[in-house]
C-alpha cells in the first residue's frame, strides 16, 4: 500500500490548492497508521479494504482514548485517500465514504488554526457541482474575511476575476474592494464555469444558489458550514463567522498591518479589528507557555 500512499501525498503537492507541508505529514501519519494496522489484519491490498475493517480500526482508536477530533481528523485523510483511489480507478468504491465522525469534543469557538482551515477547505468533494460551490463559498469567506452575509448576498456583476479582485457591498451598502488569491480564484472560476450553470435553473444574478436554483440563504450555509466542519473533525462550537476571525487572526499572525485589515473586513472603528491582535497575542503567549523549557515557574 506504500506505493498508493506515496501516489496519494504527491498529488497533494500538484495544482492550485495544493496542501501545506503540515497537512502533508498530517495526511502520511495517519494513513501510514491504518495501514500498519491492516497489515497486521492481514489486509494486504488497497482493493481488499471494505468499511467493516475501517470502522473496527476507529472503534479500537477510540478505545485507545483518541480524541473525537483527532479521530474525525483520520476519518477526513482515510476518506480523502479512497476517493482519489476511486477517481483513479483502483477501488471501485470508497469504503470510507459513509462512516459516521465521532461526536465532537467541545472546543473553544473561532480556535481555527492553519491546519483546521485547511481540512475545512478540503472537505467539499469538488467533482460534484454543490461540492464545487461549497469549495468556492469556503475559499472565498476564507480568502477574503468577508460576512457570511455579505458572501450570500453576492451577485454576477461583483466578481472581476480577470482583474483578481470582488466587490463586496455590506449592510449598509457600503462597497469594498478585495483582492483575491490563487486558490479563491480558481476554485470560483470553476464554480461559476462548471457548476452555476447546472445548479441555476432559474436564471438571475445571484453568484451563489441552492440546490432549487435559489440564491442561497445565510441559514442554508450555515448548515453547510456545520456539516464539513463535523467532517474535518472540527469542534461543534464553530461559528458562521469562525473563518472570518481566522482571516483576520492569519493575516496579522504573517505581518500584515492593522489598517489593512481593517480595510479588507470592512470595519468602520479600528477598535473592532484591534480585538484580533489581543487575540493573536494571547494565542502567542499561549503557545510559549506551552513550549518554551523554562517558561513555567518550577
Amino acid at each position: 500500500m506504500n506505493e498508493h500512499l506515496k501516489a496519494f501525498i504527491e498529488s497533494l503537492q500538484e495544482g492550485s490548492r495544493k496542501r501545506s507541508p503540515l497537512t502533508l505529514e498530517s495526511y502520511e501519519r495517519d494513513l501510514s497508521q491504518l495501514f500498519r494496522y491492516l497489515a497486521g489484519e492481514g489486509v494486504e491490498r488497497v482493493q481488499d479494504v471494505q468499511k467493516h475493517h475501517l470502522s473496527l480500526y476507529f472503534h479500537r482508536l477510540k478505545g485507545q482514548g483518541r480524541s473525537a477530533a483527532t479521530i474525525a481528523r483520520q476519518m477526513v485523510s482515510v476518506r480523502a485517500f479512497f476517493q482519489r483511489m476511486l477517481a483513479e480507478g483502483g477501488v471501485t468504491e470508497n469504503p470510507a465514504l459513509h462512516l459516521e465522525p465521532p461526536k465532537p469534543d467541545k472546543r473553544m469557538p473561532d480556535a481555527l488554526g492553519l491546519e483546521d482551515v485547511e481540512r475545512l477547505l478540503a472537505a467539499p468533494d469538488a467533482s460534484a457541482p454543490a461540492g464545487m460551490r461549497d469549495c468556492a463559498m469556503l475559499e472565498l469567506l476564507y480568502a477574503t474575511g468577508m460576512r457570511v452575509s455579505e458572501l450570500v448576498s453576492m451577485e454576477l456583476e461583483h466578481v472581476q476575476l480577470p482583474l483578481g479582485f470582488i466587490r463586496c457591498i455590506d449592510a449598509k451598502a457600503k462597497e469594498r474592494i478585495i483582492p483575491l488569491g490563487g486558490a479563491a480564484s480558481d476554485a470560483l472560476k470553476s464554480y461559476m464555469a462548471e457548476a452555476r450553470p447546472q445548479l441555476a435553473k432559474h436564471g438571475g444574478e445571484a453568484l451563489f444558489v441552492n440546490r432549487q436554483g435559489n440564491p442561497m440563504t445565510r441559514q442554508g450555509f450555515w448548515k453547510i458550514i456545520k456539516k464539513y466542519a463535523r467532517e474535518a473533525g472540527i469542534g461543534a462550537e464553530l461559528a458562521p463567522h469562525s473563518l472570518r476571525r481566522a482571516f483576520a487572526s492569519h493575516m496579522l499572525q504573517n505581518g500584515a498591518d492593522l489598517h489593512s485589515v481593517q480595510e479588507l473586513m470592512g470595519h468602520a472603528d479600528l477598535q473592532a479589528t484591534q480585538k484580533y491582535v489581543q487575540q493573536t497575542k494571547s494565542r502567542i503567549k499561549d503557545v510559549y507557555q506551552s513550549a518554551h523549557p523554562r517558561a513555567k515557574r518550577p
